[in-house]
């Protein structure tokens, strides 16, 4: 059997794990989106990986302790002749999973544990009846798989994603974020990925801002600012392309000239929704876009809330800006809760039922955020601190408490004069009349006389209080010296 065609589709998936296809190894595209790099497998008889990739030992099935020991029986026929092992994943691997995101739904914990305890390569052998049916499977499952694994073609997804600059990347690459091993079963079996950066990089300073697609201006607004604000401090935004708050996100983000991560719930080549089209499309240019579904495939509802698992793992906290009780957001927040990841939540008005929903999480353990600052405060490093939050300063405040009572004591109609001012600040007559030759000094007060007045604002209309000067700028000079 000659090497299946990287473009075409004229040989079907479980041929290509007969003996005469490993012998060739894949061709073409298909080899060239074979790992941009990746981890050393963990296996402590493995030395780190030298650019020359090494064939891996003798015997062994599927690389990396991570996946577990073959079925007796399930190694790939004939060995991994001619194979390289590309930084711990190798050829046989990276294709089973990239057929295995065609065959099974994301976040399917029955494949997650098979895939654990057998490997890739013995799974699809399993699923396809090439081999022992995995433990617990039924025949109706089989035949399903049987059904979904007909034409399937993983060499043809690999050169299509690498014809659109993109790439699949699988546990054991370097590019892998190790968060993604916190969904245990729940894992993806791999990413398609489209964009220049490194996943790993940015997923280790990222943050998830989410909330409803019909969200108000208000909920825009806010999404829109925290996106930018979060960019210029540094951090990855990451959602869902969606409409509303996750759209107002990334282009916050991109306005900023930040890095954004846009996780779909459909292939990376199937823009959804399609009036985002276009911002998808510069997500990819300026940032990433990622996908466990292969290229080509289309949304459905529940792959909307599976999608959601993968946003909360990925990121170091989750901040939810509009979201009614039942949203997928919420669905994004509790996953982050349970991952040990920081939930946030921005407050709207108690009437709105667009913000009910956040509001519920706020009364748990989420923890309330108003702006880019809280967030870095909460999800960063020693020394990530949100500004002070107080109200403005006025100029009474920098007195000292006895000078205070004096100011309170003048009456703010007609004066008092000093025994009247002494009597109700509670001080000596001499004291009283330093403290208000002191703030005569200051512009507080002026003297007529035997009586001590306050002085008069500029304009009634200036919003000034009882005690406050004018306006008239060195006073407040005076005061802070």
């Amino acid at each position: 059997m000659s090497a299946p065609s990287a473009g075409g589709r004229g040989a079907a998936v479980p041929a290509l794990f007969s003996d005469p296809w490993q012998g060739q190894g894949a061709s073409g595209e298909g080899r060239g989106v074979t790992g941009e790099g990746g981890r050393g497998a963990p296996d402590a008889g493995h030395g780190p990986p030298g650019e020359g990739q090494g064939v891996p030992d003798a015997g062994r099935g599927v690389p990396g302790e991570e996946y577990g020991a073959l079925d007796a029986g399930e190694g790939v026929p004939g060995g991994a002749q001619g194979l390289p092992e590309r930084h711990g994943v190798t050829d046989e691997e990276r294709l089973a999973r990239a057929a295995l995101t065609r065959l099974v739904e994301p976040g399917d914990q029955a494949v997650g544990r098979w895939l654990r305890r057998m490997g890739p390569v013995a799974l699809w052998r399993a699923l396809t009846g090439k081999g022992k049916p995995p433990p617990g499977a039924t025949g109706d499952r089989l035949a399903g798989c049987a059904l979904r694994a007909a034409g399937l073609d993983p060499v043809a997804d690999l050169a299509l994603i690498a014809r659109r600059g993109g790439r699949f990347i699988c546990p054991g690459d370097l590019d892998w974020p190790g968060q993604l091993d916190d969904l245990g079963d729940a894992r993806p079996v791999g990413l398609w990925v489209r964009g220049p950066a490194g996943l790993r990089m940015w997923a280790l300073r990222s943050v998830a801002v989410v909330g409803a697609r019909a969200c108000s201006d208000y909920g825009a607004h806010v999404a829109a600012t925290l996106g930018t604000g979060l960019a210029e401090r540094g951090w990855v935004v990451v959602s869902g392309a969606a409409h509303g708050v996750d759209g107002a996100a990334h282009r916050g983000a991109l306005a900023a000239g930040g890095a954004t991560i846009a996780v779909l719930a459909s292939g990376v080549d199937i823009p959804y929704p399609r009036g985002h089209a276009e911002l998808i499309e510069r997500i990819a240019e300026q940032g990433l876009v990622l996908a466990e579904l292969p290229p080509g495939t289309h949304p459905t509802r529940p792959r909307f809330v599976l999608r959601n698992r993968v946003i909360a793992a990925l990121t170091r906290g989750t901040v939810v800006v509009e979201a009614q009780f039942r949203s997928g957001s919420l669905v994004t927040a509790r996953r982050a809760q349970q991952l040990g990841r920081s939930t946030m939540g921005v407050p709207g008005p108690v009437t709105s039922g667009l913000s009910a929903g956040v509001h519920e999480l706020l009364r748990g353990e989420a923890v309330l955020v108003t702006d880019a600052a809280e967030v870095a405060e909460l999800i960063g490093g020693i020394g990530d601190l949100a500004p002070e939050r107080r109200g403005p300063l006025v100029e009474r405040d920098l007195l000292d408490p006895v000078t205070a009572r004096v100011l309170e004591a003048l009456s703010a109609r007609g004066g008092n004069d000093l025994r009247e001012v002494a009597r109700e600040s509670g001080t000596g007559c001499d004291e009283a009349l330093g403290r208000l030759h002191e703030l005569l000094a200051l512009g507080f007060v002026e003297r007529h006389g035997d009586r001590w007045e306050l002085v008069r604002p500029v304009s009634p209309g200036d919003g000034a209080r009882r005690g406050d000067p004018p306006n008239r700028g060195n006073r407040v000079k005076g005061l802070r010296r």
